[in-house]
């Protein structure tokens, strides 16, 4: 596997100005992905007004600022340039007190932070869906970011997790202590 041959013929197809048009499945993925991505970003402000943890707090800002709102800026304006019409909004969440909400209303820290997490390994996979999916270098580069972004923040979210003690790890298997059944 030549890397320089890999990077070149990702490359090319930006060389001559021309882009072929989006195909179907290219405009769902995008799509999709920014629906997911607002919905999230939604979910996430809502958990912001509720959590307690300072560290989790910070975290929530951090995915806000610097994953989702960039990501939902940068895919709306290309969906646009591309003349594919847009998934109808939601409005932004306003910014809260968690005193104000009743316990049984609202997620815990331990909550949100798993949510978070599962939120995260959901997009880094789709992002890999529509990175492979595509034919235009330029979607799959987009996606290729997306993922990379999106695996950079999970790493310091666990990190959070782990020291909280919220990181939720299935049991531990030794094959050794199994019989197998006939």
């Amino acid at each position: 596997m030549n890397l320089l041959e890999i990077l070149k013929d990702a490359i090319n197809p930006f060389t001559d100005g021309e882009k072929p048009p989006l195909h179907v499945g290219e405009v769902m993925n995008l799509w999709f992905f920014l629906t997911a991505t607002e919905q999230t970003l939604r979910g996430e402000q809502v958990s912001y007004n509720i959590v307690q943890d300072h560290e989790l707090k910070e975290k929530l800002q951090d995915v806000i600022n610097n994953v989702h709102e960039p990501i939902l800026k940068e895919l709306t304006q290309f969906l646009k340039e591309e003349g594919v019409p847009l998934p109808q909004s939601t409005p932004e969440k306003p910014i809260g007190d968690y005193r104000s909400v009743p316990e049984g209303a609202k997620l815990s820290d331990e909550e949100v932070a798993n949510l978070l997490m599962f939120n995260i390994i959901l997009g880094i996979t789709y992002a890999c869906r529509g990175m492979t999916e595509s034919v235009r270098p330029d979607v799959a580069a987009m996606f290729g970011k997306y993922q990379i972004t999106k695996i950079a923040f999970s790493v310091t979210l666990k990190e959070l997790a782990a020291k909280k003690g919220w990181l939720r790890i299935p049991p531990y298997f030794d094959a050794g202590k199994f019989v197998q059944q006939t």
